[in-house]
């Protein structure tokens, strides 16, 4: 039980990283979604990228917080470290 609610954390992390790129690319650029990625990822911006898609993640980390899905939250900061290190390497 407690490592499905670990990775289901995991997951919302990771999905809530894309939605925020998603969101950026969508709402700040004149750019569809893959040729957003693609024009980025051409101007090594694609890192600078991936760290402001993961800003949502704290919201999210405190909304698993206030219904007391301390498990959830702990996989969302798992989520937000390895999104760290790939943009360190990206």
């Amino acid at each position: 039980m407690q490592k499905t609610e670990l990775i289901i954390g995991f997951l919302i992390g990771i999905i809530g990283a894309f939605i925020g790129v998603f969101l950026f690319i969508t709402f700040f650029t004149d750019f569809d979604f893959a040729d957003g990625v693609i024009a980025l990822q051409s101007q090594n911006s694609l890192g600078k990228l991936i760290a402001l898609g993961a800003v949502i993640n704290v919201a999210l980390f405190f909304i698993l917080l206030k219904f007391n899905k301390e498990l959830m939250a702990r996989g969302v900061i798992l989520a937000t470290i390895v999104l760290t290190l790939v943009t360190l390497f990206v």
